[in-house]
């Protein structure tokens, strides 16, 4: 255990976490088990890490370990958290914990049987910790953890921090809120930038991102989506293919029986991969209200902008990447539906319709919908700046 607690020591005082993400105030710590969910790449390890030196610093009550470690191989998550526990240990910090056959179980016995241990464990995003998963039902409390906003990303590149705002509070006051930001920074400098390669913390390191994205995409593929799901290895390249297919027409209407012809399948298992990369993070489904899985979505979106760059870097339209960055953005706290107008393309939270539209538009303006509009700084009325809906987290 002692070479654990010194790479835990190595790794709390070498943590690069240059921006302390909001889901940091929005867990409840005091329960006992907590899954934190994340698509590959969005930074869990470092939200891990950041976590223990926020709270513990380098006290030997909290512990982190990945189960990547050929250590439990040998040794279960059981044994290895009694002792802990028995050494005074008080938070055992689990990453990487889809990794171990038998988690679940193993978690829950921890649960039951060492009182006053605290446990949070990170896992993909693919994980359907409570509607899946009877064994820790009632026990764990799920959060998900996302690519960075445009805000973090606007504190990266300026180091000037911002509150986040709720979409009502852009609603009702959004020329002031979008004043009182520009006289700091200038948000459109930044946009492009952040569209292109913002959301994934990794484009701080000192790689190829684009490179580096596409391994994350196919690691995501082949991990996240065909271990955890037990899909056959010899399926995998049907799931890149129909990834492909849907990220280079999304936002797209998906023609499930053309697809399905494509990759050689049926039309059941298509819709089914399509929640799997839903699931994954790796596209974004759009239902009329009312609808939703099992059945065909409305309208198939790529989850974020870096990915459309990543799958189509020379076909990248305006259009695409903001109705992509507004779905993005706007999913974590509301809901988002199809819209029935023409040319509208979401109903939000069932009560608001949205067009994403550029400054051309200002002068056709109808004052039933409101508009989300690329290149603008300041708005005024129902006309919206698109950069700000990236202040919501």
């Amino acid at each position: 255990m002692e070479a654990f607690f010194r790479t835990h020591k190595y790794l709390v005082e070498h943590i690069n976490a240059p921006v302390r993400r909001g889901l940091m105030d929005e867990i409840d710590w005091s329960n006992r088990l907590i899954g934190i969910k994340g698509s590959r790449g969005v930074g869990k390890t470092t939200f891990l890490l950041q976590y223990a030196r926020e709270y513990f610093g380098t006290e030997r009550t909290c512990l982190y370990i990945n189960l990547n470690h050929f250590y439990f191989t040998d040794h279960t998550i059981k044994e290895f958290a009694m002792e802990f526990w028995q050494k005074g240990g008080k938070t055992l910090l689990i990453d990487q914990v889809f990794k171990y056959p038998g988690w679940s179980e193993e978690l829950k016995w921890i649960y039951e049987n060492l009182p006053g241990l605290k446990v949070v464990f990170t896992g993909s995003s693919v994980m359907r910790l409570k509607e899946e998963n009877p064994v820790l039902s009632g026990l764990v409390d799920s959060y998900n953890l996302r690519g960075f906003s445009f805000r973090e990303f606007v504190f990266l590149m300026t180091g000037e921090e911002f509150p986040f705002y709720s979409l009502e509070e852009i609603l009702q006051n959004h020329e002031q809120i979008a004043s009182d930001i520009c006289k700091r920074v200038k948000p459109l400098a930044f946009f492009r930038d952040y569209i292109h390669h913002g959301f994934y913390p990794f484009f701080l390191e000192k790689r190829n991102f684009s490179e580096n994205l596409l391994k994350t995409m196919n690691m995501t593929l082949e991990v996240d989506v065909v271990f955890i799901k037990q899909i056959e290895l010899t399926y995998l390249w049907k799931i890149r293919k129909l990834l492909y297919l849907l990220a280079k027409s999304a936002p797209c209407v998906p023609n499930v029986s053309s697809l399905a012809s494509e990759i050689n399948t049926s039309r059941a298992t298509v819709v089914n991969y399509i929640k799997y990369l839903k699931d994954a993070r790796l596209i974004n489904m759009l239902y009329y209200e009312g609808e939703e899985f099992p059945k065909k979505p409305s309208m198939v979106y790529v989850n974020n902008t870096n990915l459309v760059y990543s799958v189509r870097p020379q076909q990248v339209d305006a259009q695409v990447l903001g109705e992509t960055f507004f779905y993005n953005s706007l999913h974590k706290d509301n809901r988002l539906n199809k819209s029935h107008a023409k040319n509208v393309q979401f109903l939000v939270n069932g009560k608001y319709e949205f067009r994403i539209v550029d400054k051309s538009m200002r002068r056709k303006v109808n004052s039933d919908y409101y508009y989300a509009v690329d290149d603008l700084e300041i708005g005024k009325e129902n006309m919206i700046p698109l950069w700000l809906f990236g202040f919501l987290y």
